[in-house]
């Protein structure tokens, strides 16, 4: 009786894994085709349960495709879930972590909020969404020098934005930096001509 070598066996089911991986990876793909063509027309629903159809909990694409639908859907808890996952299997990730942010923010978690974009940072020290928010949050609580550190890199990377421009003019001007607001907000009417925000500031200057 013949009996199969041992490479022989060895070569026959690495074959069946190549086609086996190559028959789930065909479905995943249909799968993903099907979901971004119900997306644009806004049937997350139905986007959403063509990818639970091929789901597997470790893999990254479909975890964070999944937790972007989710939260287009309204189905804020569930968006988490899918982004957490994704954050364990790519821990680094930034995108995943912007991406949990939304849906955290929709909750009113703030201090998720702020953890992730603190995560981010130490990942990506100059990442201009996070720097930029953490702004936001840090001028909201008054704690205006730090706000002026993250717009600072913001503004280093896009000298030319307006929305850092006028967050940076008003942070400086809460810290008494006034020669440093009135140029910013000089520099913001040049992005934004007329602009009512930085014409306050300039009043309330001179």
């Amino acid at each position: 009786m013949d009996i199969l070598s041992k490479p022989a066996l060895t070569l026959a089911g690495l074959l069946i894994s190549v086609l086996l991986f190559s028959q789930d990876f065909d479905k995943q793909l249909k799968a993903f085709e099907k979901s971004y063509a119900f997306e644009s027309e806004k049937n997350y629903s139905a986007a959403i349960k063509e990818l639970q159809g091929v789901y597997q909990a470790d893999d990254y694409e479909t975890n964070l495709r999944l937790g972007w639908l989710t939260y287009s859907d309204g189905r804020y808890a569930e968006a988490l879930s899918y982004y957490q996952k994704c954050i364990g299997l790519r821990p680094l990730s930034v995108e995943a972590r912007l991406g949990f942010v939304n849906p955290a923010a929709a909750l009113g978690n703030w201090s998720q909020v702020e953890s992730q974009y603190n995560e981010i940072l130490k990942a990506d020290p100059m990442n201009t969404t996070a720097n930029y928010r953490m702004g936001l949050i840090t001028y909201n609580r008054e704690d205006f020098a730090t706000a002026l550190k993250h717009f600072t890199i913001v503004l280093n990377l896009y000298p030319f934005d307006y929305d850092t421009a006028i967050m940076m003019a008003w942070t400086q001007y809460k810290l008494g930096k006034l020669r440093e607001a009135k140029i910013m907000f000089q520099k913001a009417l040049l992005m934004n001509p007329g602009d009512s925000s930085a014409l306050e500031g300039l009043k309330l200057i001179r």
